[in-house]
């Protein structure tokens, strides 16, 4: 089939998007920013035409040709009047698919409490249900798919539990904790959607949508931790947090942008549970579908817990699963990571920095403060680790799982790159990236340092700012003193090349 994605930067839309390829439809995506679509993995795979949902001329041109249009736009996060743009963009996709002749129409809202009338609803849970009821009365058959909470890296909802259990041991929390809610995988969210694709003509209706459990937000909490390995959370629900008050906590305590996690966190005093599995007759689950909420956890941390963090150092980097983060995402998404950035102008051929780069450790050192190196070794050894013992393989050259003292090499690029993990006893897991670059525009020899860091827990986080007012006598002094090394080892000159090491 032809398939039309709004919305295809977004969370869902973004992971939709190869899901349907997978499943053999042909896409077209339709976003006011190309070149924020173009970003994507997938770009090469789709058409992507340029347009606003609430432009009727582009969103007819959006619509010519094809079969199933999928409505994954929420003005969430934009302004006090997302209701107002949620409401004209809804009239202006449903009037243009039905002149369009479209056969279906799909769309992600959100679960509403049962016998709440829509005056007392959240404004984000209300404008949810205005816009599924828009396109139900388009005159095109349409899926609206009602779901509470999705788990998965980059989904708001679910940053915003990861953010409050992992930097919070100790919570006083708003009552809503105790509210109960059905969660729901992202994996099983884009089943869902896609299958939608192939409803018989007929159905024109809502569907309720979640996982297996229902569970309180507390209760959410508690597993995260048992799955994240951390300690039990202490949560202390008050009931004199008002939804607005609670809010500013939880936009003091994450980085979810206020505009978007103070709908979020009002919407959170309504239970929100499925009614209906209605959805199964049409789109059959499978064995352990929907995903347990543990196993739904489990995906969602994996990224980080494997050590895979690619998309935080190339933003070409492919996702493996739904769960995982995208090099689209924004900043705040997929937990916390703390990175340090050095980079140096080197007087020295791109070979000879590369020799400096790929010598270091063991017997050559870390280039800055041998002191602090040296007690850090020694407090590894205390609790357990390998310290500075190990050494290196070889003296000038490494490959990619050689231990170097207490890191471990993860990547290499021979002349350009060397990534190393850290494999010290740490609240958490961290990365150091040294690379070796030539200025296009002088042409000479560029040295860049990284060093990322992902916190586990408050005392991840308590770790990191311990440390950092060193960083700029060790990672600036290693910077620094790796520059000077190379530059007294080989000047530059017309003998030695830039890319000879190549």
């Amino acid at each position: 089939m032809n398939c039309l994605v709004t919305g295809a930067s977004g969370y869902i839309g973004g992971r939709l998007v190869p899901e349907l390829l997978a499943a053999g439809h042909r896409v077209r995506c339709v976003g006011r920013s190309p070149e924020k679509l173009r970003a994507h993995p997938w770009a090469d795979r789709v058409e992507i035409v340029e347009g606003d949902v609430r432009d009727p001329v582009a969103m007819a041109d959006a619509l010519r040709g094809m079969d199933v249009a999928y409505y994954l736009v929420h003005a969430l996060g934009t302004g006090r009047d997302f209701e107002a743009s949620d409401r004209r963009a809804a009239r202006t996709v449903a009037d243009q698919a039905a002149a369009a002749g479209l056969r279906r129409l799909v769309y992600l809202g959100g679960l509403t409490p049962e016998g709440v009338p829509p005056e007392q609803l959240s404004p984000h849970l209300r404008s949810r249900a205005e816009v599924g009821e828009i396109l139900l009365a388009s005159g095109v058959p349409t899926a609206v798919l009602r779901a509470a909470v999705i788990i998965g890296s980059g989904s708001a909802s679910f940053e915003m539990l990861r953010y409050l259990t992992e930097r919070l041991p100790i919570m006083i929390t708003p009552s809503w904790v105790r509210t109960r809610i059905q969660p729901i995988a992202v994996r099983d969210v884009l089943r869902y959607l896609v299958g939608c694709a192939a409803l018989p003509a007929g159905v024109n209706r809502t569907f309720d949508i979640g996982g297996p459990e229902v569970l309180t937000y507390a209760a959410m909490m508690h597993r995260y931790a048992r799955v994240a390995g951390l300690p039990r959370r202490l949560i202390l629900p008050v009931p004199l947090l008002t939804p607005r008050l609670s809010s500013y906590w939880v936009g003091l305590v994450t980085p979810v942008p206020h505009a978007i996690a103070a709908p979020l966190a009002a919407s959170l005093r309504y239970e929100v549970v499925c009614r209906e599995h209605d959805i199964a007759r049409y789109v059959p689950d499978g064995p352990r579908q929907p995903l347990p909420f543990a196993d739904a956890l489990r995906l969602a941390l994996r990224k980080v817990q494997d050590a895979q963090v690619a998309t935080r150092w190339s933003s070409a980097a492919l996702p493996g699963a739904p769960s995982d983060p995208l090099p689209t995402d924004p900043d705040w998404a997929g937990g916390s990571l703390y990175t340090d950035r050095r980079e140096r102008t080197v007087d020295a051929s791109q070979a000879a920095l590369w020799r400096v780069v790929e010598g270091i450790g063991g017997e050559h050192g870390w280039y800055s403060f041998p002191l602090a190196w040296a007690v850090r070794g020694w407090l590894d050894r205390l609790v357990g680790g390998a310290g500075l013992r190990r050494g290196r393989r070889d003296a000038e050259h490494l490959r990619v799982g050689d231990a170097l003292d207490f890191w471990r090499v993860e990547a290499i690029e021979p002349g350009r790159l060397l990534r190393l993990r850290a494999e010290m006893r740490l609240p958490g897991l961290a990365w150091l990236e040294m690379r070796v670059d030539q200025e296009p525009e002088t042409g000479r020899t560029r040295y860049r340092q990284r060093a990322i860091y992902h916190p586990r827990g408050l005392l991840g986080h308590a770790y990191w700012w311990a440390v950092a007012p060193f960083h700029a006598l060790v990672f600036g002094g290693m910077a620094r003193n790796i520059a000077g090394a190379a530059a007294r080892e080989a000047p530059r000159g017309p003998a030695e090349p830039a890319d000879r090491a190549r």
